[in-house]
C-alpha cells in the first residue's frame, strides 16, 4: 500500500481495454475539473492490445499506469484499489469525459454528508440525451414491469422499473438505490466496511453489488447535479456478446442476493422480457441485430450456453461476510 498522504486526496481510477481512443479527453478532463483537491490518478490497463499504454506514457508523463491481464472490470478496479491510498476513490470509465462542475465541488458535498457512501452524477450520450443513472434495486416485480414493457408508460408508473425516468430529480441532490459504474465517487472509509468490488461479476451488475452492500451497511447512495459527464456508451440491445454477459452478470446477481423462490421468479421475468424481444418485429436496420441478441442473452440465462467472457463465480470472494437481501 502507498504511504498515506498529508491532507485530503483523492484517487482516480481509470480502467482501460483498448481504450486509447478515449483516453486523452477523459484524462485531461480529471486534471481540468479537479478544483482544489489533490488527486493522484492511475491507469489500469487490462489486457490492451491497442497502444493505451503507450499513449497515457506519452501524453501523460509521470501518470501511473499498472498493468494486468484482463480478469475483469471489478478485478481491474480492485487492482488499482489495492495501488492507491485516498480519502476518496473515484471510480472512471475511459470512455466519460467531465463537462462541468469540479470533483473538489463533489467531495465538499460528501463531506458534509457523513452518511454517504458512493455517489453517482449526471450523464449525457454523444446526442446530448441524458442517461437515466438514477436507478432501484432490481426485484422480481420491477423486472417482469420491465419485461412486459412498463418503462413506455407515463411517467407516473415509471416506480415499477429500475431506471427513474423523470428528469426532476436529475436536478436534485437525490438519495437512490444505486448508480451506474462510468463514475462512482466513494468514501474510502465505506469501502473498507463493506469491501471492494466483487470479482465474481466479469462485467455488468458489480455496481449494483457494491451499492447493495453500501445499503445493508447502512451507507446511502446519492446522485449528485454538481456534475455532468459525457458517457459515450453504447447500447447492448443490439450486440449480442454484452447482452449475453448481462444476462449472465443478472443471474450472479439474483444467485448472490435472493431467496431461492424470489431468484427463480426473477429469472422467469427476465427470460419474459427476452423471449418477448427476441420476435417483436420491430422496424429499422438494427431491428434483426436486437432480436439475435435477444435469443443469446436468453439462452445465456437460462444455461444452453456459457457466459461470453467465461464463469467466474469460482473465484475468491474475501470481502466481509453480509446478510442477504431479504426481499
Amino acid at each position: 500500500m502507498p504511504e498515506k498522504l498529508e491532507g485530503e486526496h483523492l484517487a482516480v481510477i481509470v480502467v482501460s481495454h483498448n481504450s486509447a481512443r478515449w483516453l486523452t479527453s477523459c484524462l485531461k478532463s480529471v486534471h481540468s475539473n479537479a478544483g482544489d483537491i489533490p488527486l493522484d490518478v492511475v491507469v489500469v490497463d487490462s489486457g490492451s492490445t491497442d497502444d493505451s499504454v503507450d499513449l497515457v506514457h506519452r501524453e501523460f508523463p509521470g501518470l501511473r499506469v499498472l498493468t494486468t491481464e484482463n480478469r475483469g472490470f471489478a478485478a481491474a478496479n480492485n487492482r488499482g484499489l489495492e495501488n492507491v491510498n485516498a480519502d476518496w476513490i473515484l471510480f472512471l470509465n475511459p470512455d466519460t469525459e467531465i463537462l462541468s462542475g469540479t470533483i473538489a465541488e463533489l467531495v465538499s458535498r460528501l463531506r458534509a454528508r457523513p452518511t454517504v457512501g458512493l455517489a453517482g452524477v449526471k450523464q449525457i450520450d454523444e446526442n446530448g440525451v441524458m442517461d437515466p443513472t438514477i436507478r432501484r434495486f432490481p426485484n422480481a416485480v420491477r423486472t417482469l414491469s420491465v419485461s412486459l414493457g412498463a418503462e413506455r408508460l407515463p411517467l407516473h408508473a415509471s416506480w415499477l422499473g429500475e431506471r427513474e425516468l423523470d428528469v426532476l430529480p436529475y436536478d436534485e441532490e437525490t438519495v437512490c438505490d444505486w448508480t451506474v459504474g462510468s463514475f462512482m465517487l466513494v468514501r474510502k472509509a465505506a469501502l473498507d466496511e463493506v469491501g471492494p468490488m466483487d470479482e465474481r461479476f466479469f462485467f455488468y451488475c458489480e455496481e449494483t453489488d457494491l451499492c447493495l452492500r453500501m445499503h445493508e451497511a447502512g451507507w446511502d447512495t446519492v446522485h449528485l447535479p454538481q456534475m455532468t459527464i459525457l458517457h459515450r456508451s453504447s447500447s447492448t440491445a443490439s450486440n449480442a456478446t454484452l447482452n449475453a454477459q448481462m444476462a449472465h452478470a443478472r443471474r450472479q446477481y439474483m444467485t448472490k442476493h435472493f431467496t431461492p423462490f424470489h431468484q427463480f421468479a426473477a429469472t422467469v421475468a427476465l427470460g419474459i422480457g427476452y423471449a418477448l424481444r427476441s420476435i417483436k418485429p420491430g422496424r429499422g436496420a438494427e431491428a434483426p441485430a436486437r432480436r439475435a441478441s435477444s435469443r443469446a442473452a436468453l439462452s445465456t440465462l437460462i444455461g444452453l450456453k456459457p457466459p461470453p467472457f467465461g464463469d467466474h463465480s469460482s473465484v475468491t470472494d474475501t470481502r466481509p461476510s453480509l446478510p442477504k437481501a431479504s426481499g
